[in-house]
């Protein structure tokens, strides 16, 4: 159980971040106890790989091609939209949290 103990505080303490440890402590836990709520942890933290990739990354590029006296309205609007594909990883790092915070209960 100590893997699972592990991988609530990494998920908790890094919700959005450093998933990648969460998800290897969380898929060792499962393989050791074959509680599934493990593995679906595990599979939340690593959908972030995905999203960044595949959703994020085109507004981080049109971003970085903006060069700054160019800014604009647009700019903006690509900053805010930025803010809300971030704030959907952090909700999966939460929920991420939330299930092993439910697997250990």
């Amino acid at each position: 159980m100590l893997a699972g103990h592990l991988a609530l505080t990494v998920a908790a303490l890094f919700t959005g971040a450093a998933f990648y440890v969460g998800f290897l402590l969380s898929t060792i836990q499962w393989w050791q106890s074959g509680d599934g709520l493990w593995l679906v942890g595990a599979l939340l933290l690593l959908a972030n790989w995905p999203f960044t990739l595949i959703v994020i990354m085109p507004t981080n590029n049109a971003l970085l091609a903006t060069p700054s006296e160019a800014a604009s309205a647009g700019s903006r609007e690509l900053v805010v939209k930025w803010g809300r594909l971030h704030a959907v990883r952090t909700a999966l790092g939460a929920a991420a949290t939330l299930v092993f915070l439910w697997a250990v209960s």
